[in-house]
């Protein structure tokens, strides 16, 4: 693991996520619910189109417990098969992580142990942080990877940046991805 301030990636071929906290994605549902496992094929789908036919070979993770730690994961089992994709971790500041337990937290170690570098934008946790850390990522990349429903959330806001600085982006949106299983 390297620990950098800046980061020299070719941005035409990196994404980053974005994403709620695992309580806002259908009711804070468990793991292996229906729901969820439905949510995480199309996660995977979506990344994997990135990598074999857009030719995606880095991701940037804001390292938040939910989406970022989901599909950070879910790189990282393509990384099995195609050795060249990287993650880079981007921490909104030093100790962030520190209370997540369970899953969370196992996800959290295995991302920062396979992760090509990680970056903190802050020193310390501050009311601007998460944005700075969000500006960053997009700023880094070509493409924003969203799974939302709440468009005045940081993950709105982080796409709404996207779409202002012009870098491309798609949602999946909580709304419709799995509505037959609560029919």
């Amino acid at each position: 693991m390297i620990i950098i301030v800046t980061l020299d990636n070719d941005r035409s071929k990196t994404c980053c996520f974005t994403g709620h906290r695992p309580e806002k994605i259908y009711g804070g549902l468990y793991f292996e619910s229906p729901p969820m496992k439905r949510l995480l094929s199309v996660m995977a789908m979506h990344i994997s189109n990135l990598v074999t036919k857009q030719g995606y070979d880095t991701f940037i993770t804001g390292m938040q417990r939910g989406v970022d730690l989901w599909a950070a994961q879910l790189v990282l089992d393509m990384k099995a098969h195609d050795p060249d994709l990287k993650i880079i971790c981007a921490m909104p500041y030093r100790g962030h992580g520190k209370d997540f337990k369970g899953l969370d937290l196992w996800f959290f170690n295995t991302i920062l142990e396979e992760a090509e570098k990680v970056i903190y934008v802050s020193e310390r946790r501050n009311e601007q942080c998460m944005k700075k850390r969000n500006m960053f990522m997009v700023d880094h990349s070509s493409f924003v990877l969203g799974i939302m429903d709440d468009k005045h959330s940081g993950t709105g806001m982080t796409i709404g940046y996207a779409k202002k600085c012009g870098v491309k982006y798609h949602i999946i949106d909580l709304d419709e991805s799995a509505p037959a299983f609560f029919a």
